[in-house]
């Protein structure tokens, strides 16, 4: 019976640790930014980043901002980006952040 109640607290432990709301460790991408903002609608209406990312090769609309970089239009870029996750993020923001590290490349299109 002992046995038995070790087990099973030792099963549910592991299952409870498994389940971490916070499974997104802070982690260093490659991304690739167009030459030119797409519309996109967020809380309204708004411009969107359209970019690549290292693990997705199809374009895809990036509501939220890259902290540190300054985008030019007519420029395309490869940057290097820290992503990590938003403790407590607002109703209608991002729970994920992403930090500038380095641009890469800055092409003019």
């Amino acid at each position: 019976m002992n046995y038995s109640i070790r087990l099973l607290s030792v099963c549910l432990l592991l299952l409870f640790s498994a389940c971490d709301k916070n499974d997104l460790k802070p982690e260093t991408i490659t991304m690739r930014v167009a030459d030119h903002y797409k519309d996109c609608t967020g809380v309204g209406p708004q411009k969107c980043l359209w970019v690549k990312m290292e693990e997705n090769p199809t374009w895809t609309l990036h509501y939220s901002g890259i902290e540190g970089f300054a985008y030019e239009e007519g420029f395309e870029y490869t940057l290097t980006v820290k992503r990590e996750r938003v403790e407590n993020p607002p109703m209608d923001g991002s729970s994920i952040r992403y930090r500038l590290v380095k641009v890469v490349e800055k092409t003019k299109r």
